[in-house]
């Protein structure tokens, strides 16, 4: 600690200097911060009053190591005699809660030299003597501090505002005019000291801005208000959404954050269909509930694009157990925390409610839980499916690859039946053009193959689902891929899309294509969902932008990982979201000339960075940028290819679906947010509304071009035998047909043949499928 000779020197100052000194103390780096400045003494040590006597006083604030305040005492000496003492001790109840007033900087105010002193010219020169005792007394009136608490000016902030106003007063050449005169009148017995008030306050709100928009602040955080959470847990097909939704539908106003662009249209199409206009928000459009650009009350959006500053009746946040999720789980989380709502009900499976507990305790918010029960009844199967030739009527085969997608559809109707076919990689509109099909009692096409895109998101007729695997690649939380088996929670959402309740089948089933799955299958869905401990989160471009001023010559990736490396979070409750996605693109574009929020945004696009079509489309998105030239509609058509023809064989299709992608892409960017949410600046939520519209000009051209693709994808994916069977034809070597059996193998080793650099190639549209014909046709002439 200071020495006691130091704290004597200090309390010899004079009372009209401040003095602000710090100290380093021990290997501990405690820091001692002394402010000295004029104040009344209320008391010695012994107890006894001296009302008059007027005191230096230093109030000594210890600071940790991460720069909490720990506790501090005021020093005071008597002017006169100069005899230190110390008479007040304050302590921290909890070192990590400082208070919200000390959160609050001072805007510094300096006067200015080149202002003609008016004031001086009206009523003659202020002695700065007498000003600076009227400021002293001004500051001891108990009605001053009782004013200036009803304006949001604690001791705190009065303490900080009544030094930096009496700095400005003794300081100014020319004080402002009014201030002038009314000081003056005073001085003179022709005014009250409380008149000073007003103009006091003028200054504190110019040194603490948040005075004026205190209430507004507020507003944006929910943790300004009180909400009820009402959490309904249960497996899924068990009414827990419908009966949220109902309360949704009958609130003035409401907001629905759903997992997938799906299911935010369904709820915005049944909204409507209810009779409560609803708007439909996703990160590539938005669609109004009447015509024009009428805002309604109620929105359908997707988690991401949820507001967390405009104020709802009622929100619903579906699939809440997705904040586990290492690459988007910070939306759930961020929306969960946030969204101003009087009533939130949070959608989701049993293992997520003691987060939500614990998460919603931090906010001092109480959470009631409501269970429900599957509403059909589920049965696992005693034998496995064993072959594809025991398929039947409502069966949903379960892959989790797309060539195995591929193998399957192909297998099964060679056997003479048709099937419907879902995979992520599809256009919305080919999913449910797909869904359509397979639900139609009176479509032939009664067999499904899917990824576990089934799993949420599609309303579908199926009675028995089979998994062709339980094995599934995953991203762990460091952004390395695994090959493990399927998660209780992935099995239980799978397993019940089968006999959902509402269509022909009220009771469901679920087996395994292998037989040795089978027991591995009845373990996990006789278990319980997995716990969910800890929620996502993810840097904000704020906090970003806050590195780079320190780290200037740091890369935007660098800057990701200095982040993640120095954060700490609570461990017990969340956890950093992979970064390795935005990293990856933030490498790809680190040569683009780009401003950092805006090179922010781009790293934000939601991409599948193994698909290099879209990511070299990527690149000249932001090359174009960067050189501040817009991407037309002619610049668009010449970089995709269009117009765009059916395609002949499985690489055009997959092409097709990079396509769709990169459209998709290009209104990520061209998105627009209306007016009620331009105001965000803070959160993930900046990034969607900081977009360049204009130099994405033709957002309706490319929403028409991407139905005609669509169109065009649908047509293809309901002739995927005739496009398997092409592909395989015009890489084979005159074979006419293949054993079923051996399809797998000889798909992969003609896969290998082809190679890579051919893929890539093709991919990036540096190759186009007539040009590989053209080359195979001149490779079989050498080789004959």
């Amino acid at each position: 600690y200071p020495s006691y000779n130091q704290y004597n020197q200090l309390a010899a100052v004079t009372q009209y200097k401040a003095l602000a000194i710090d100290w380093i103390a021990s290997e501990e780096e405690v820091r001692t911060r002394i402010l000295v400045s004029p104040a009344r003494r209320l008391s010695t040590k012994s107890g006894s009053n001296v009302s008059d006597a007027t005191f230096c006083h230093a109030y000594i604030t210890f600071f940790s190591g991460s720069g909490v305040p720990m506790g501090g005492f005021t020093l005071c000496a008597q002017q006169k005699f100069r005899t230190p003492c110390v008479y007040f001790l304050q302590t921290r109840g909890k070192k990590d809660d400082p208070s919200l007033s000390s959160l609050f900087i001072p805007v510094p105010v300096k006067p200015n030299p080149d202002d003609i002193n008016v004031g001086a010219e009206l009523t003659g020169t202020l002695n700065k003597a007498d000003l600076l005792k009227l400021l002293n007394k001004f500051y001891q009136k108990r009605e001053v501090k009782l004013l200036s608490m009803e304006n949001g000016l604690d001791n705190y902030l009065l303490h900080q505002a009544y030094v930096s106003f009496r700095r400005y007063c003794l300081e100014a050449d020319a004080l402002p005019v009014d201030l002038h005169v009314v000081i003056s009148d005073i001085l003179q017995g022709a005014g009250h000291i409380d008149d000073i008030f007003p103009y006091f306050l003028r200054h504190s709100k110019h040194i603490f801005p948040h005075l004026e928009c205190m209430d507004d602040l507020k507003k944006i955080s929910a943790r300004g208000m009180t909400r009820k959470i009402i959490f309904h847990a249960g497996p899924t097909n068990s009414g827990k959404t419908f009966h949220a939704m109902e309360r949704f539908l009958s609130a003035k106003s409401g907001v629905y954050c759903g997992p997938l662009k799906l299911l935010a249209t369904e709820v915005f199409n049944k909204s409507n269909d209810r009779g409560t206009p609803c708007d439909l928000v996703t990160g590539e459009e938005r669609k109004y509930a009447t015509n024009g650009d009428n805002i309604s009350n109620h929105v359908s959006c997707t988690v991401e694009m949820t507001s967390i500053n405009v104020p709802y009746e009622v929100a619903i946040i579906d699939e809440i157990q997705m904040m586990r999720d290492t690459g988007r789980g910070w939306a759930w989380t961020r929306a969960l925390l946030g969204v101003m709502a009087e009533e939130i009900h949070v959608c989701g499976e049993d293992g997520a409610v003691d987060l939500v507990h614990s998460l919603m305790s931090t906010t001092g918010e109480h959470v009631e839980v409501r269970k429900y029960h599957r509403l059909t009844e589920l049965k696992v199967e005693s034998k496995a499916l064993g072959s594809l030739d025991a398929v039947q009527p409502g069966d949903c085969i379960v892959c989790f690859s797309k060539n195995d997608i591929y193998n399957v559809a192909r297998v099964i109707e060679t056997r003479g039946m048709e099937v419907a076919v879902i995979y992520g990689g599809l256009p919305p509109g080919t999913k449910l053009a797909q869904a359509h099909k397979f639900n139609d009692v009176d479509n032939p096409c009664k067999i499904m193959v899917a990824t576990d895109a089934i799993g949420m998101g599609l309303n579908l007729s199926i009675r028995r689902v089979v998994f062709y695997s339980l094995i599934k690649p995953t991203v762990n939380e460091k952004g390395e891929k695994e090959m493990d088996t399927i998660s209780v929670s992935q099995a239980l959402q799978i397993a019940g899309r089968a006999g959902r309740y509402g269509t022909q089948f009220d009771t469901g089933y679920v087996t395994t294509f292998k037989p040795e799955d089978l027991s591995t299958l009845q373990s996990l869905l006789s278990q319980q969902p997995e716990p969910i401990i800890k929620a996502g989160l993810h840097p904000t471009a704020e906090q970003i932008e806050l590195y780079a001023y320190h780290l200037p010559n740091s890369t935007l990736s660098n800057l990701m990982d200095i982040f993640v490396t120095l954060s700490t979070v609570d461990d017990s409750l969340y956890f950093m979201c992979n970064i390795e996605d935005f990293k990856f693109l933030a490498d790809m574009i680190q040569h683009v000339p780009l401003p950092l929020r805006a090179r922010y945004v781009f790293c934000c696009a939601p991409i599948n960075k193994k698909m290099p079509f879209v990511c070299t489309m990527f690149l000249k998105f932001a090359r174009q940028y960067s050189r501040n030239q817009a991407l037309t509609f002619d610049w668009l058509c010449r970089n995709i290819g269009w117009p765009f023809t059916l395609p002949k064989t499985i690489i055009d299709l997959v092409h097709l679906e990079a396509v769709f992608d990169v459209l998709d892409l290009y209104l990520w960017f061209s998105k627009r947010v209306k007016e009620e949410m331009n105001v965000l600046s803070f959160n993930a939520y900046v990034i969607y509304s900081y977009r360049f519209m204009d130099l994405f000009p033709e957002a309706n051209l490319v929403r028409d071009m991407q139905k005609e693709l669509d169109a065009i994808i649908q047509q293809g994916v309901f002739q995927l035998t005739r496009l398997l069977r092409n592909s395989e034809t015009a890489v084979s070597s005159g074979t006419m047909s293949v054993d079923d059996d051996e399809f797998a193998i000889h798909q992969q080793k003609q896969s290998y043949l082809r190679g890579r650099l051919t893929e890539r190639l093709l991919a990036q549209g540096l190759l186009t499928p007539n040009m590989l014909h053209e080359l195979r046709q001149e490779w079989k002439m050498v080789t004959y």
